[in-house]
């Protein structure tokens, strides 16, 4: 029975080194019966396989180990993090080792070769003092020495993926720095085999290649470990005890033993170990690491305290109401990972090029020998093999596979610090082209917490009498406007009278029987479907909605009764989040259950560009195709029940992070603070991480298109220029520093503009 229903498993890789191995993962895990998709990331050194229910974990690992890498699934809540973290530390440490070594045991094969050749007084030395032969042994024991100890992973894993048909970027540098040591080798033990004008060693670049191409990784490995640190940063939030009160006495104990329903307390100045629902005290809680916000929040009896944030005066006792992964530090902690771990539709070209990239460099050297071997200078033997090697080695498919992946791990994760979550990795490159901004209002661009403003009664009718009556109508509706009118009549001390025979009429209004009157509270197009002459109120209404009140008419027995006023403040944030917008060069759009009058009030207030009012909530999906009409892409933000299948329509779905759970779900992008500048926020990281991508893209391809050729020895009929197998060995090795590098700017990347409206 389970096989029928699709399992997502993931996986930590141990072993990759460039975009070739990450197409050898995929493939491998594609082939296990079973498995509709793999996505293997350089960058998280993870794999994330969707298979029906009769695959295993166990069979996806072994079928990754049989090609040579190492894996083992991540289960939520097993340290895999702190493992990864720990794994990363090992590396970076085991390659600054092997580094050194390198580095010391290269120095004087380096000096030796080529110091004799740019210093007479060098050759001087060597000849009269040490002489040629025994300056080309000890450069062949250092040499060996460096390809045998620090060098030898690149042969073990190099050949072993050559022998499997299989080229990856260890191959190459173990082929080209092999061919140089083995020329090198032949000269210097069996110089009758070569012709007596090719008779030159080569030590010293095969040792400053594997030298070089372990700083390269030592500093790749340096700058994966900054990639990652937005989610150091929330790990680190996540207490590791909590204070429980177990028969009748407080205990701390592991966070892992907290249960449901138990009593934790929480005192000044601590982490609040998990979610649940404040029960006795007070305090102000910072939960600025969660929501950007910086002022602390007042918490009190029957409010929702968030694990992870500080507790900072008072002390409480909270109701444990979610534990472990349920916690929202938790699901904070799955969204941020899982975008980081996406793979964009950018990737693709790179995935595409990728696949016959190591086989195609590989042909190009075996070209480059020929050609250089059948039309070189002479020796032509030398030339040929160094032209070869050269090309071998400036061809480094890592900066190629690192290019998107680091970029998203650091934008996601720099979006996190601002307050945004992408929960889906795609919406990272959606958002980037999206057009036309679209917002409902309640809870959205407004507080969601409406006041009744103003009350006109029709001739015959007493105000306040009308307004309890309408109290008891809407004492039964769970919308924002209904509790503000109940809010106001008893603010009053009216007397609020029972109501029978209750109705909620979807997207316009409800009624009832109070004191043996039917009552019909709700929007014109009620009244107008049940004839209510609303002739009357028709000056005073419009005046309403242009200065972006709600008007409720209510009728007493079919005769238009009164008509009030609600009125739901705009946030702080919302006139700041759309000139944003427009700075962005986006149009913006509100859609509403509004009345005309009112929509276009608000909407001049804030300066909003195109209005769709009246909309009922099963329309909104209309509207939003509507929007989008001529080609425009168009993300939707949103916060109600009601605004999910919205959310779901768009391209791009924004969630209020202080907003249903419904909603949120929904969503791909999520707001954690109750504040609409994360809207322009989210718009800005997209932009700024895509456009890393193309540069990273763009400088990782440019980097071989122009110096694959200059390694075959293109300028050299024309200028006479080679390039030495030593300085593409230090190229090949900056190219994936500087990808690293160039992703790591987008940790400082600030929003455009006003910061202020943060």
């Amino acid at each position: 029975m389970n096989a029928a229903f699709p399992t997502q498993t993931e996986l930590a890789i141990e072993g990759m080194t460039c975009a070739s191995c990450v197409k050898r993962v995929e493939k491998a895990l594609a082939a296990v019966p079973g498995v509709s998709t793999a996505s293997v990331n350089l960058a998280t050194e993870s794999a994330r396989v969707d298979h029906d229910g009769g695959t295993d974990a166990q069979a996806l690992a072994a079928a990754v180990a049989r090609i040579g890498y190492a894996a083992h699934p991540i289960a939520a809540q097993d340290g895999h993090e702190a493992r990864q973290e720990q794994a990363r530390a090992d590396e970076a440490r085991g390659l600054r080792r092997a580094f050194v070594i390198a580095l010391v045991l290269t120095l004087p094969v380096f000096a030796l070769e080529m110091g004799a050749h740019a210093f007479p007084a060098v050759h001087h030395w060597v000849d009269s003092r040490l002489g040629l032969r025994n300056s080309w042994l000890l450069q062949c024991v250092l040499t060996t020495a460096v390809l045998a100890w620090p060098g030898r992973a690149f042969f073990r894993k190099g050949l072993v993926a050559l022998w499997r048909r299989a080229p990856e970027m260890n191959s190459l540098v173990a082929v080209g720095a092999g061919a140089a040591w083995a020329y090198s080798v032949a000269a210097t033990f069996a110089p009758q085999w070569l012709p007596e004008n090719a008779r030159h060693v080569y030590y010293e670049a095969a040792a400053v290649i594997v030298t070089l191409i372990l700083l390269g990784r030592m500093l790749e490995a340096r700058a994966k470990g900054r990639t990652s640190a937005a989610i150091k940063r929330l790990i680190g939030l996540q207490p590791r005890t909590a204070r429980v009160m177990r028969d009748g006495h407080a205990q701390d104990v592991p966070i892992e033993a907290v249960r449901l329903g138990e009593h934790v307390m929480v005192r000044p100045g601590e982490k609040i170990p998990v979610d649940g629902d404040i029960i006795e005290g007070s305090s102000y809680v910072d939960e600025s690491m969660l929501t950007g916000e910086p002022m602390p929040v007042d918490k009190r009896v029957g409010m929702r305290a968030t694990g992870g944030t500080l507790n900072t005066s008072g002390s409480f006792t909270l109701r444990v109401t979610h534990t472990g992964a349920d916690t929202m530090l938790a699901r904070i902690i799955r969204m941020v990972q899982a975008a980081q771990g996406a793979k964009l539709p950018i990737q693709a070209l790179v995935d595409q090029v990728t696949a016959w990239f190591v086989p195609a460099v590989m042909a190009i050297a075996l070209l480059t020998f020929a050609a250089w071997l059948a039309w070189g200078p002479a020796p032509a033997l030398p030339h040929a093999l160094v032209n070869a090697v050269a090309v071998l080695i400036i061809a480094c498919p890592c900066a190629m596979g690192l290019a998107t992946p680091t970029s998203i791990m650091v934008g996601t994760g720099r979006a996190a610090d601002l307050g945004v979550l992408f929960r889906q990795g795609d919406a990272l490159q959606a958002l980037r082209h999206v057009d036309i901004v679209a917002f409902d209002k309640t809870g959205t661009l407004t507080l969601g917490k409406p006041a009744l403003t103003d009350l006109e009664a029709a001739p015959g009718f007493e105000g306040d009498q009308v307004l309890g009556w309408l109290a008891a109508v809407q004492q039964r509706s769970e919308h924002p406007i209904a509790h503000a009118i109940v809010a106001a009549a008893r603010e009053r001390n009216l007397p609020i009278p029972p109501a029978e025979a209750f109705q909620a009429i979807t997207g316009a209004g409800v009624q009832a029987v109070v004191a043996g009157h039917r009552i019909m509270a709700g929007a014109a197009r009620l009244m107008a479907r049940h004839g209510v002459d609303l002739t009357g109120f028709g000056d005073r209404a419009a005046a309403w909605g242009t200065a972006g009140k709600t008007p409720v008419y209510v009728a007493v027995d079919g005769r238009a009764a009164a008509m009030v006023a609600v009125s739901d403040p705009l946030k702080p944030s919302a006139a700041g989040a759309i000139e944003a917008l427009h700075g962005l060069g986006i149009k913006t759009a509100m859609i509403t259950g509004d009345n005309e009058h009112t929509a276009r009030g608000v909407a001049r207030q804030l300066g909003i560009d195109e209005v769709r009012a009246e909309v009922l909530p099963d329309g909104k999906v209309a509207a939003i195709d509507a929007l989008r009409s001529g080609g425009r892409r168009l993300a939707f933000v949103g916060d109600g029940i009601n605004d999910a299948p919205a959310l779901a329509a768009a391209d791009v779905g924004i969630a209020i992070g202080t907003g249903t759970d419904v909603a949120i779900e929904t969503a791909s992008v999520v707001l954690m603070a109750d504040d609409l500048s994360g809207v322009p926020n989210a718009i800005g990281v997209s932009r700024a991480t895509l456009a890393n991508i193309r540069q990273n893209l763009f400088w990782a391809f440019a980097y071989n298109v122009a110096l694959i050729p200059v390694a075959a020895g293109a300028l050299y009929p024309a200028f006479g220029v080679l390039l030495s197998p030593m300085f593409a060995a230090a190229a090949m090795a900056l190219s994936s520093v500087f990808v690293l590098g160039n992703a790591l700017r987008l940790r400082t990347y600030r929003p455009a503009g006003k910061e202020a409206w943060r």
